[in-house]
């Protein structure tokens, strides 16, 4: 048996090592940086008439849809004026009932002959008259009434609420906030050194620390706005990451984003060894092979990077 393994090493030759030829590759620096989660659009829900706040429907946290009722504000001189002005329409009505008898009466009269064409005119301008009138009482009552509808104090739109500025019996006038509203969508803020502003933009993706992840956050996203403005040396980018709306307003979260290429030259892991402490990789060259110590940096998916110790165009053999 022995010797059958022997003859086969001999028939079969001497082994054929690899060689790789040094090239050098693009690779993206990544950048940590905090980002914090913020909603597109932050609504203030705003009273639309002075009042008091009698009853508020939502506290912070509470998750409100378009159109919802937070807060109703109730006018205490709303009340009499409407009485008022139902009051002078009903009066109206009547008036205008009784002329419409006369115009009757004065018309069965001016057919017999019995009064004159002026009399007629007379009931009958003073129906249209009241008519006018009742419709202009029934305007300004509807209108007394849509201002006290108007004291519901609506949500802008769907969302969660994040601060009720005003608490129940407030005294508000027109406009005043009442709860501040930040949208169900939500997104990641960035905010990066003005160096950084010419090597980012719309479409790159950013990669989520593994820590800060939640069990639906995805650990990719997408830029979706880089903002123009440049403030107190930093710029502002927003990133689109699915599965945010489990986290609080303003949280911070640890992300990676590329800033910037450059050109380094990566092996396969395969090609280096370690000795005494030191990394080496074996150099194909004219006068043979040798080993040469190299400087190793990061690990990459393609393999290592080479700090110092190889340049483009070595070929290296695999140990």
């Amino acid at each position: 048996m022995y010797k059958v393994f022997l003859l086969s090493l001999l028939l079969a030759g001497p082994a054929v090592a690899q060689t790789l030829d040094v090239a050098p590759t693009l690779i993206a620096d990544r950048k940590a940086v905090f980002a914090t989660v913020e909603s597109v659009d932050t609504l203030t829900a705003r009273t639309r008439i002075g009042g008091t706040i009698v009853d508020l429907l939502v506290d912070e946290g509470d998750f409100v849809e378009a159109g919802d009722v937070l807060a109703l504000v109730v006018n205490e001189q709303m009340a009499p004026q409407i009485a008022s002005a139902t009051s002078q329409a009903a009066a109206l009505e009547a008036e205008l009932a009784q002329s419409r008898v006369d115009l009757e009466r004065a018309q069965d009269l001016f057919s017999r002959g019995i009064i004159a064409q002026s009399r007629l005119d007379q009931a009958q301008t003073a129906v249209a008259v009241l008519e006018g009138r009742l419709a202009s009482a029934t305007q300004s009552r509807d209108v007394l009434v849509q201002q006290e509808r108007e004291g519901q104090v609506l949500a802008p739109a769907a969302g969660r609420v994040l601060d009720v500025l005003t608490p129940s019996g407030s005294v508000m006038l027109p406009g005043e906030p009442v709860a501040i509203i930040a949208s169900d969508h939500y997104l990641l803020r960035l905010n990066l050194p003005e160096r950084h502003a010419r090597s980012i933009a719309v479409g790159d993706e950013i990669e989520v620390a593994g820590a800060a992840l939640g069990g639906d956050v995805a650990s990719m996203g997408v830029i979706r706005q880089v903002y123009p403005l440049i403030t107190n040396g930093r710029i502002v980018a927003d990133a689109e990451v699915e599965g945010l709306g489990s986290y609080f307003v303003g949280e911070r979260v640890r992300v990676h984003i590329a800033v910037e290429t450059r050109e380094v030259i990566v092996i396969p892991r395969g090609y280096a060894t370690t000795r005494f402490g030191n990394d080496f990789v074996i150099l194909e060259t004219d006068s043979g092979r040798r080993d040469v110590v190299v400087l190793l940096g990061r690990d990459l998916a393609e393999g290592v990077e080479i700090l110092a110790g190889l340049s483009a165009g070595d070929t290296l053999v695999q140990p």
